[in-house]
């Protein structure tokens, strides 16, 4: 699974808009105070985390998109 297919499947499963963000894919505006993100990393890898009052939180590292997006589905489902 890619990002663009991990939007489709939270679109689908009805996760509200407003409690993720995925790095170039869906980016909400205005931002929400707090939500899950999934985003590439420095190091080239990715990187999925909790976004709350203003610090991002990194839960886990991933090597793949695949791996990021499975961790991110699985928290919001």
């Amino acid at each position: 699974m890619d990002r663009q297919e991990l939007r489709d499947a939270l679109r689908t499963a009805g996760v509200p808009d407003g409690y993720y963000r995925i790095e170039g894919v869906h980016e909400p505006a205005p931002t929400p105070v707090d939500f899950l993100f999934l985003r590439k990393s420095p190091d080239g890898g990715w990187e999925t985390g909790a976004y709350e009052r203003g610090a991002s939180q990194v839960i886990a590292r991933h090597p793949g998109e695949e791996a990021a997006c499975a961790q991110l589905l699985r928290l919001l489902l």
